[in-house]
């Protein structure tokens, strides 16, 4: 038998040159979407954030759902993921990551030798390279009821975001995809985040992913899913965090061909071998640097009306 179709609710759309909207129930979801950031953006960046910026950095990018009658607010922005990359000395639970030749190409560039010397004024701060952020999102409004994220209770199917749901033809009554940065690691692989929103006619979806290849070192992704149904009462976000981590090698040899290394700079595929590891290798073991950001949390968040 086919599945009943979904009924559509009434909803309103809105659009503008670099930003999308949606207002459907008692929510408002926007979406804004630009260009990569100009040369004078990056620099005050640069100057709030303390770290070189990724080579493509959407500074002005930004997803933002908001709950109208208690102004619960939940972002995603580029200048807060980069907070979270580590500025400074890398320690333990940082998950350092350091390629065979990087103090060379560091040399090349700072020696008396080279064609480009740095400034001997100059102090080159450490900071993580690899831009890796455990990022899930800012609450901009906790709202007239103060409502804070807290820790899921695994008995509780309100507590779990259904994939079954998630996996119906629904029709999409919205969609936006919002890069916030991407780097390619000074040619040592690539470094990337970003975030995707679904809203359909029972349920908002966002995915927001960061993936991280390290050539013949390693991969790591972080996913954060925020899923809120339309039919929970009071109305319930879940938020949950799953990173995973694997060495270069044990990742290659799950390629369709072993001659062709194009599905090692997909995302999606990243994120599938990892994900389908027994989780003792990729959320437990990992690569072995001792990355806090590996393994699964689930949070949610009742706003009380």
């Amino acid at each position: 038998m086919m599945a009943a179709a979904v009924a559509v609710p009434e909803h309103k759309l809105s659009e503008s040159p670099n930003e999308r909207a949606i207002d459907i129930f008692d929510w408002t979801v926007t979406a804004h979407t630009a260009p990569i950031s100009s040369a004078t953006h990056c620099d005050a960046l640069h100057a709030v954030l303390g770290i070189p910026l990724p080579e493509m950095t959407f500074g002005n990018n930004l997803l933002q759902i908001t709950h109208r009658p208690t102004g619960w607010t939940y972002a995603f922005r580029v200048e807060d993921a980069l907070r979270d990359v580590k500025n400074g000395p890398l320690e333990e639970g940082d998950g350092g990551v350091k390629v065979g030749y990087a103090d060379a190409w560091l040399k090349s560039r700072t020696s008396a030798d080279s064609g480009i010397p740095m400034p001997q004024t100059v102090t080159t701060k450490p900071y993580d390279w690899t831009y890796t952020t455990t990022y899930a999102g800012s609450l901009d409004d906790p709202g007239s009821r103060n409502a804070q994220w807290v820790i899921g209770e695994p008995t509780n199917e309100q507590h779990a975001i259904p994939i079954a749901e998630l996996s119906r033809p629904d029709p999409i009554l919205f969609y936006a995809e919002i890069p916030l940065f991407e780097d390619e690691l000074h040619d040592n692989g690539a470094s990337h985040l970003l975030v995707r929103i679904r809203v359909m006619p029972t349920c908002i979806f966002i995915l927001s992913r960061f993936t991280l290849r390290v050539d013949n070192v390693l991969f790591r992704a972080r996913d954060t899913r925020v899923y809120h149904s339309f039919a929970s009462t009071p109305p319930l976000i879940v938020r949950e965090t799953r990173g995973w981590e694997a060495p270069y090698e044990r990742v290659k040899r799950a390629l369709p061909r072993r001659d062709d290394l194009m599905p090692l700079t997909d995302p999606n595929f990243i994120c599938k071998v990892l994900s389908d590891m027994p989780k003792e290798a990729s959320q437990e073991t990992g690569a072995a640097t001792g990355w806090r950001g590996l393994g699964t949390v689930v949070q949610v968040a009742a706003l009380q009306p």
